[in-house]
């Protein structure tokens, strides 16, 4: 404990002197620079792992000794204890056999074998573990410089770009940072070392082992040159097909109804064939450079041989010492390929490292002080929101804007109209601080915006754009984005000692403190106090902007967390029993087939049917089912492995029939509700094999693929026959024996289906029906849900069914969402925060206009008094409500005034569609 503690103080001093010496290439100690990234691997090395890698040097040169001695003992071993020279021996007084000798000299030897191991494990832990913090820090920088990038970058770099440099690209830097020093040294002297052994035992061995590195010092890195310039043409070329992938992904529907398949293929074939031309010289060269060098290690072996063995003969070289000598040769060949292959690596690693920091070396980057600052908005705004003789030119020199400027007194709502060419859309963006401004002043209530940190300006000013690009997170996640700016104090628990490693790790690793454990709510900026007040808050919003009716059908598909809820299950029973009493009363209970342990439900699948319940986890879901082998168990027994077998089969073989002609359109294929057009390819190939070699025989993957498919069967949609009643019955019996058996450890993958209880695992729906809506009945469903809303009404649930709701995940960019909700969300998130300016560039064209002219008109009340609107809107009509119009024509504003005033003389359908 002392010794690494004196090791750690040593490499402190040594590092400390290294900076002062090395002058411009250091910088002080903590020091950080928020735009210059360190141009090479080695600056970066140095700048923030110098006292870690003096600290590996040290322990490597300690082992040295060791090493030394390591390679000596086998010649003791060999010409004193076997030889039988100079015995007996005194060791510490005491006279020593020829046998206990031997296993003295055994014993330090295998002690110093443990040693150099022990060096070696503890050398590579730390290289490890300094490797992977040196890559969590550059990851971190490069990623805080993508948030500093200005928007225009963003026109002409590919996202598929930035993000397979942050990865793939990055991923070897880490390895190579902990063996940036260590490695060379420790086998540049462990070489050194074997040639030190070497000329001490003879003199003219020493010159015969060392006689042809010099050759290969100088031949093999000139040759490694071409291969690293290969490497960098190679690094750019695969960037620029990454951009073409992604091109294609992002155009494929382009691609597809314009059929550009074939000119597409083509320039990806080109594309690939010049890789392929470029890493074939690679390898031709690089395998070249193994062979000379193989060639010239096979040389050093005929001098040892010959001059060894003729100084055996004369005497001047006892056998011991000759032996010794190959066994260090053997480990001298070790040492050279790792520095040859260093060379390589570091070769391969600069490339990558200088290639990646330039692309991230970028003009004109956000001011990282105003970016990362925490600060408080301005106790209280108020005044004007001035725009004064603002430009904006974008990255290909058009001009956006042109000499504007806006006084706008806060709590006027303003309305910006003129064709796609006149700049209104750049208005709320530089409000927004999105762009900065190429000429002019940005003030909000005697404010300069262009000077606050971003942390205050984001809270004064909201922004939605004309499209909308979520998280794949919950609904509740992405719409308490703009109130997530810094995180609370985390709940003390069992993890505290865990989260204290982690945050003492990100700061080893110069990231900022993982607080994902704390509550990250800024509920005064909501206006709110906690939690509790914080839903009614988001519910009074949904309703505002017309979507807590969405949001409702969300939950009602949604599963309750009854951790977050912990006395609405016990609602949702009393919900239950009312709900049936109503459908009862009101003739609706034939469109409801409720859960029966003893009964089939025709309008649940085969899977929920055998479960009878709901699946908890991956264990009984999806695939997972036909996979376990307990229920696979339950089916053989029961005799329906053989049923389902012939179901899937079957079912198979009609997709394949119906559809196969349609793989290429996946919707057409998924609304048969089975599988995809992936899958229906899989199962064509099984069918191929069923015929080939019989249902039976097939591979246990495809019997339980099978299986599978037809668990998803529901007998209400069968129309081929496949569920009879002789089936029925025995699911329900293999039913009762799957509940009756499950063992203890499958017990929590399963909720059972309980008239008594609430199954938190099911959709809330499910439970409030505990059973399922009938298929195939005209206008059962909405009768069904019309009836549901009464009874949650009375009960008055339905606001919670809409908290529910908020837990609907949304999917990559909000795909599972319309593009109308995805934009009302974004304006839900910025209402939520509360700012005194809502700048919306076409945030509502995507609305029909009935329901823009709702949303725009509750926005007004909701943002009255003191607080103001400032909207670039694509029709004219949607202006009628707005205090002020402003009328744009390429960046500059030519008219403003009442709706009435500055369109009276103006043919808004015509004036506004011109260029």
């Amino acid at each position: 404990m002392h010794a690494a503690m004196a090791l750690h103080a040593t490499a402190r001093a040594i590092a400390d002197r290294a900076r002062r010496a090395l002058g411009g290439l250091l910088p002080p100690a903590g020091w950080s620079d928020g735009d210059a990234l360190a141009p090479s691997i080695y600056r970066f090395v140095l700048r923030y792992s110098l006292k870690e890698q003096v600290y590996l040097v040290i322990v490597t040169l300690l082992s040295f000794p060791f090493l030394y001695y390591s390679l000596d003992l086998p010649k003791l071993i060999i010409n004193d204890a076997i030889g039988g020279k100079h015995l007996p021996r005194a060791i510490f007084g005491h006279a020593m056999a020829q046998i206990p000798y031997l296993a003295l000299l055994c014993g330090i030897f295998l002690v110093l074998v443990l040693i150099n191991g022990a060096f070696k494990y503890h050398l590579n832990v730390r290289k490890g573990r300094l490797g992977e913090r040196m890559l969590r820090r550059l990851r971190y920088e490069l990623y805080q410089r993508v948030l500093r990038f200005p928007m225009q970058r963003f026109d002409r770099t590919a996202a598929g770009q930035i993000i397979a440099m942050l990865t793939a690209e990055l991923e070897p830097v880490g390895g190579f940072i902990g063996d940036a020093l260590a490695l060379p040294i420790a086998q540049a002297g462990t070489l050194l070392t074997i040639f030190i052994f070497m000329f001490v035992q003879n003199p003219l061995l020493g010159a015969a082992a060392i006689s042809l590195y010099p050759v290969q010092g100088y031949v093999i890195p000139r040759m490694q040159r071409r291969i690293r310039a290969l490497g960098r043409e190679r690094v750019r070329e695969v960037r620029t097909l990454s951009d073409r992938i992604g091109e294609s992904i992002a155009a494929r529907v382009e691609i597809r109804t314009n059929s550009a398949v074939q000119r597409q293929l083509a320039g990806i074939s080109h594309r690939l064939g010049v890789i392929y031309n470029i890493r074939f010289e690679i390898y031709n060269r690089k395998f070249f450079v193994k062979f000379l060098n193989n060639l010239l290690n096979q040389l050093t072996p005929f001098f040892f041989y010959l001059i060894g063995g003729y100084l055996v003969i004369i005497g001047d070289l006892s056998f011991g010492a000759l032996v010794a000598v190959l066994a260090a040769y053997k480990d001298l060949s070790s040492p050279w390929k790792e520095l040859l292959d260093f060379y390589q690596d570091q070769q391969d690693v600069s490339i990558k490292y200088e290639q990646v920091v330039e692309q991230f070396q970028v003009r004109n980057l956000i001011d990282a002080g105003l970016l990362f600052a925490e600060a408080e908005p301005p106790a209280a705004v108020a005044g004007d929101v001035v725009l004064s003789h603002v430009s904006l030119v974008d990255s290909d020199g058009i001009r956006l804007l042109d000499d504007f400027s806006l006084s706008l007194p806060l709590g006027t709502h303003a309305a910006l109209l003129g064709p796609s060419n006149s700049g209104k859309d750049a208005v709320p963006q530089m409000l927004a601080r999105l762009y900065l401004p190429s000429a002019g002043q940005v003030a909000i209530g005697g404010a300069d915006l262009l000077t606050m940190p971003f942390s205050a300006s984001g809270r004064l000013i909201g922004y939605v754009g004309a499209t909308t690009n979520l998280f794949a997170a919950s609904l509740r996640e992405n719409l308490l984005l703009g109130l997530s700016h810094r995180p609370g104090t985390a709940p003390a628990g069992p993890a505290d000692a865990e989260r204290a490693r982690a945050i003492d790790e990100a700061k080893r690793s110069g990231n900022s403190e993982p607080d994902d454990g704390g509550d990250w709510i800024d509920y005064a900026q909501a206006g709110v106090a906690d939690a509790g007040e914080l839903d009614r808050r988001i519910l009074a919003v949904l309703r505002l902007l017309g979507l807590a009716g969405d949001v409702y059908l969300f939950g009602l598909h949604g599963r309750l967390d009854v951790g977050r809820h912990p006395d609405t299950p016990d609602q949702f029973l009393e919900a239950r029993r009312l709900l049936e009493q109503r459908l009862h009363e009101a003739g609706l209970s034939r469109f409801v087939e409720r859960y029966d342990s003893e009964r089939y439900n025709n309008n649940a699948s085969i899977a929920e049917n055998l479960l009878f319940g709901t699946a908890i986890g991956p264990t009984f879901a999806g695939e997972g089912m036909a996979e376990n082998l307990y229920l696979r168990t339950v089916l053989l027994r029961t005799g329906l492995a053989g049923d389902l077998l012939r179901i899937g089969h079957r079912l198979a073989a009609t997709m394949v029939e119906l559809f196969g002609a349609f793989a290429s359109e996946p919707g057409l294929v998924g609304e048969f509700g089975f599988v995809g057009t992936v899958e229906l390819h899989e199962f064509e190939r099984i069918l191929t094999r069923a015929e080939q070699i019989g249902l039976d025989a097939l591979p246990r993957p495809d019997r339980v693929r099978l299986i599978g498919l037809a668990t998803k069967l529901v007998a209400a949609r069968d129309r081929l026959g496949l569920i009879d009643d002789g089936l029925r019955r025995r699911i329900v019996a293999a039913r009762h024996a799957f509940a009756a058996e499950l063992p203890e450890s499958l017990r929590g993958t399963v909720e059972f289906f309980d008239a008594g209880r609430y199954n938190a695992a099911a959709q809330v729906e499910q439970n409030l029906l505990f059973g399922t809506i009938i298929s195939g009945e005209a206008g059962a469903r909405e009768e069904i849900r019309s009836a549901v809303g009464t009874v949650l009404d009375e009960l008055g649930l339905r606001d919670t069914v809409i908290l529910v709701g908020l837990d609907h995940q949304v999917g990559n960019g909000g795909s599972r969402l319309s593009p109308a909700q995805r934009q009302l969300a974004a304006i839900a998130r910025e209402v939520l925060k509360r700012p005194v300016l809502l700048a919306l560039a076409e945030a509502t064209a995507v609305l029909d206009p009935a329901n823009e002219s709702r949303v725009l008109d509750a926005l007004r009340h909701e943002f009255a008094p003191g607080r103001s609107i400032v909207a670039a809107l694509s029709r004219p009509q949607a202006a009628g409500g707005f205090g002020r119009v402003l009328l744009m024509e390429h960046g500059r504003l030519v008219d403003q005034g009442s709706y009435e005033a500055v369109l009276r003389d103006r043919d808004p359908a015509l004036h506004l569609a011109a260029e």
